[in-house]
């Protein structure tokens, strides 16, 4: 099974969360601000346009939406940015691991120096 057979695998979730703490350890403020601006998108995409037009015009509401890009049809909507993200960046030994550095610890150590940009 290739790794983006795994990846499909797994559930939008878990998916969003790999995608995530991967993107902290590397410190890829890209990704994230990729992630933040296809919320409105992918909210379209999957029925909640009035929530979606409340993205657009109001940027503070896609900050509230990264806590909640990991459940329902949002992350069913997000999960092609998460699973090509993890393709392109993820070392196949972690794909098996499932836990991660805390969202919220901004730093990390000298081994995840080797994943930075």
């Amino acid at each position: 099974m290739t790794d983006r057979e795994v990846l499909e695998s797994l559930s939008a979730a878990e998916l969003h969360d790999r995608a995530t703490r991967l993107a902290w350890r590397r410190l890829d403020v890209g990704f994230l601000w990729h992630l933040l601006s296809t919320i409105p998108e992918a909210r379209a995409a999957v029925g909640d346009e009035d929530r979606s037009e409340i993205d657009i015009l109001r940027p503070l509401a896609l900050l509230n939406d990264l806590v909640d890009a990991d459940r329902g049809d949002l992350a069913e909507g997000l999960r092609p940015l998460y699973l090509d993200y993890l393709v392109e960046h993820d070392k196949p030994q972690d794909l098996a691991a499932s836990d991660g550095p805390d969202l919220g610890a901004v730093g990390g150590t000298e081994e995840d120096a080797d994943d930075r940009p």
